[in-house]
């Protein structure tokens, strides 16, 4: 997709996630794990998502893993059971600590505003931009 974009001079835009929260979840875990090295992430979701795991465990950890840049993989938990929505959390500790940094969804109503920002961005895009944070200035 990305070269045949690049081919006709046209973007889009394919996000992991629309939720702002969960990209600055991941951004700000990206800047932890510079500090505290050992990483793992657990996300729950409904007991009707069909991926395991999600989209955006799996972008956290390749994001986490370049911060890092090292090949090793960071664990994924996955929970999928009734009553939960969206909600994903990064376990980062050093010697002593632990930081937790989570993002939970409550409403489908917070993706709205990312994939609003998506539509309103892609007309003038002339490359396929992969991840919503690449739209937005962090």
């Amino acid at each position: 997709l990305r070269a045949e974009a690049g081919r006709l001079g046209v973007g889009g835009v394919i996000a992991p996630n629309f939720a702002i929260g969960a990209v600055l979840m991941i951004e700000l875990a990206a800047k932890a794990a510079r500090f505290l090295d050992k990483i793992e992430i657990i996300e729950l979701h409904h007991a009707q998502k069909i991926d395991v795991p999600s989209g955006t465990a799996l972008r956290t950890r390749e994001r986490l893993q370049k911060s890092l840049a090292t090949d090793a993989t960071i664990p994924i938990h996955s929970v999928r059971l009734p009553g939960f929505l969206a909600h994903q959390e990064v376990m980062l500790s050093g010697l002593g600590e632990c930081l937790t940094i989570r993002h939970d969804t409550s409403d489908r109503r917070c993706y709205m505003p990312g994939v609003l920002l998506a539509i309103r961005r892609a007309p003038v895009l002339r490359e396929l931009v992969i991840g919503l944070e690449n739209l937005i200035d962090l």
